[in-house]
């Protein structure tokens, strides 16, 4: 990996490209740029991702792209046959009951659990106030038998705009 990261670097200052610049230009943040150069793979989320910045800044930098994606693989490959079989034996056990694959390239995105988790207990929080309305308007006796049709059209208009608001409010 650290042979790719130098012929990735000796390109970018024989172009007389800063960091910085190819970090724009690629729209990539300029620590990834000094990563991929310094070969430091464990930086990335997983080997996809680290696949397409090296191919995306190779070709960026006037190399053959798939080339060095060549080479990577091989990197990968002896890489990853060096993995003991204890560790991998290991590796299946942490998974548990819910069959979810471990790989020592990949890192658990936790930000989505608990997003979901805040969107579930928003909505429960709606429905629990909805309920609490109508069981209080039942014990103050407005029943919703008013004859006075404009009275009862405000009223649900009134629980249509915060039902609403809250809505907007859990998908921002």
């Amino acid at each position: 990996m650290k042979d790719i990261g130098l012929k990735l670097k000796e390109k970018r200052e024989e172009n007389g490209v800063s960091i910085e610049e190819a970090a724009a230009d690629l729209k990539m943040r300029p620590s990834q740029i000094e990563s991929l150069e310094e070969g430091k793979k464990e930086d990335f989320k997983d080997v996809m991702s680290l696949k397409y910045f090296i191919r995306d800044y190779a070709k960026y930098l006037g190399l053959d792209g798939e080339k060095l994606i060549d080479e990577f693989n091989e990197f990968l490959f002896d890489f990853t046959s060096k993995i003991p079989v204890d560790k991998i034996e290991q590796a299946k056990q942490k998974t548990g009951s819910n069959n979810k694959v471990v790989s020592p390239y990949t890192k658990e995105n936790k930000n989505n659990k608990q997003s979901k988790k805040i969107i579930l207990a928003i909505i429960i929080l709606i429905i629990l106030g909805v309920i609490g309305y109508f069981i209080i308007s039942g014990i103050k006796g407005n029943d919703f038998r008013d004859n006075n049709v404009t009275y009862t059209i405000r009223r649900w208009t009134w629980i249509l705009q915060i039902k609403l608001q809250c809505l907007e409010y859990s998908y921002q």
